[in-house]
């Protein structure tokens, strides 16, 4: 199985770079993980409504040049499902043996996502209704990516 995470801007915090290498290290015998980083746009303060959807604009159009057509795409977004540890162990699951190679997670930026990236997901999850920062977003997934992999094939994970 390949997994991609599509996610605005880069990640300069070290503790969040090595977190996520860690994962990643973890995952190895599981997946293969990949991060794929587009740039951000600076969202001037008080940006307008109509300069933020531009900026979401831009931002979607990068995001999009990412995403494979047989991938089968699941957004992080605030109004998506929410569902246990167990149950995103099942979405990894199903996903593959429903014949899809490919997971594509996407993370949007400051912003959100644009409804572009959105209407092309096949799954929209959230996570909780507090928001994150971005950085950090990266690494609870790949922790959850982690904790699905060994829910699904039966190993001991810390509940």
């Amino acid at each position: 199985m390949r997994i991609s995470i599509v996610c605005v801007g880069k990640i300069k915090e070290k503790f969040y770079r090595d977190a996520i290498d860690e994962y990643a290290k973890r995952l190895s015998r599981y997946c293969k993980l990949e991060i794929l980083e587009v740039p951000d746009e600076k969202t001037p303060d008080n940006a307008s409504e109509a300069e933020e959807a531009q900026i979401k604009k831009k931002e979607s159009e990068r995001i999009l040049s990412k995403i494979k057509e047989d991938a089968y795409v699941i957004t992080l977004e605030i109004l998506g499902k929410k569902m246990d540890s167990p149950s995103f162990g099942q979405v990894l699951e199903k996903a593959a043996l429903s014949g899809k190679s490919h997971i594509q997670f996407v993370i949007g930026g400051s912003l959100g996502l644009h409804e572009t990236v959105s209407k092309r997901a096949d799954l929209k999850i959230s996570f909780s209704d507090m928001t994150f920062p971005h950085q950090l977003m990266r690494v609870i997934l790949c922790e959850q990516i982690y904790r699905g992999y060994r829910i699904i094939n039966g190993e001991p994970y810390h509940k």
